[in-house]
């Protein structure tokens, strides 16, 4: 039995049997899996082929009664410098099928945001563009309501499919995820999205693209896309911007170890190198708790700690 209360080997052996050998990793490094590049060892790393066999390994995890979370392109993550005592299942390798149906198009939950809005603008159907410098997957866009320059998942959604708590497979409307800033009803119920559905619009596909250059200069103009980081590291809060209310506090390029507020953009946290999940904490809290001092607003994390 390993420290987590469950045979570690036992487990695994079982989730061979359902993926493949080559598709389960032990005390694997989840530096590797985040945009962050930290993370210690999750004690079973699993990639499964399709919706079977997560339905699959989801259902021996909860028969185990052993830890899970379910992992897309880990760019809202910050996971523990002492990993993961769990499984961690990993949609972007198995889980990445798009099929167009005149304006409609449906990716699957491991199929890269950028990739999805590239997509649609090679089929001229407009709508993703503001996604295209969004560095998630569908799955956890779908899971947050990802958004930016003015648009969000909610805008062009029109039916998800998930996986239940209780393992049943359902298909939801937009208008049943209970979509709002950063929120969703999958994330309150804890489903698992296997794919997603958008209704998109014609539009010509030179237009698109110039939309997307435009938005993908303003990000690069602006954010510090050269560093590691999990994107804006604090929810927007109601009446300011995160970013200005970091900037007004003077702690612009404030650092703990390897981990800094961007001196670029404050409302990113990034690793200027060798960041442990230490730092990038000791770099919230005092952010968190310098712009109440300063200001009476408290920051919350947008970021998903692990």
């Amino acid at each position: 039995m390993s420290n987590t209360g469950y045979d570690k080997t036992g487990l695994a052996h079982r989730l061979v049997q359902i993926v493949g050998e080559d598709n389960v990793l032990v005390d694997e490094p989840m530096s590797e899996h985040t945009t962050f590049k930290i993370g210690g060892p999750a004690d079973l790393f699993v990639t499964p082929d399709d919706v079977d066999e997560i339905a699959e390994v989801l259902e021996v995890c909860r028969a185990a009664e052993v830890p899970f979370f379910v992992l897309g392109c880990g760019s809202d993550l910050l996971v523990s410098d002492d990993g993961y005592r769990g499984v961690i299942i990993s949609l972007t390798e198995g889980l990445v099928g798009v099929s167009v149906d005149g304006e409609e198009m449906s990716c699957q939950a491991g199929v890269g945001l950028r990739e999805a809005s590239k997509m649609a603008c090679e089929q001229g159907l407009s709508g993703l563009e503001f996604a295209c410098g969004i560095p998630g997957s569908i799955g956890g866009a779908c899971f947050m309501n990802a958004g930016a320059y003015g648009g969000c998942m909610a805008d062009v959604l029109k039916s998800v499919c998930v996986l239940r708590a209780d393992g049943q497979m359902d298909t939801l409307s937009v208008d049943e995820l209970n979509l709002g800033y950063r929120q969703s009803r999958i994330a309150d119920e804890g489903m698992v999205v296997l794919s997603a559905t958008f209704a998109l619009k014609k539009g010509e596909p030179e237009d698109i693209r110039a939309t997307m250059d435009e938005l993908t200069r303003q990000r690069e103009e602006k954010q510090p896309l050269e560093l590691p980081s999990a994107g804006s590291t604090f929810k927007r809060p109601e009446g300011y911007f995160a970013g200005k209310l970091i900037s007004d506090a003077g702690l612009k390029g404030w650092q703990s170890g390897g981990a800094a507020v961007s001196k670029k953009h404050a409302g990113f946290v990034v690793n200027v190198g060798g960041a442990t999940a230490a730092d990038v904490h000791a770099v919230i809290e005092h952010v968190q708790d310098e712009v109440e001092r300063q200001f009476g607003v408290r920051l919350h994390p947008e970021v998903r700690f692990l």
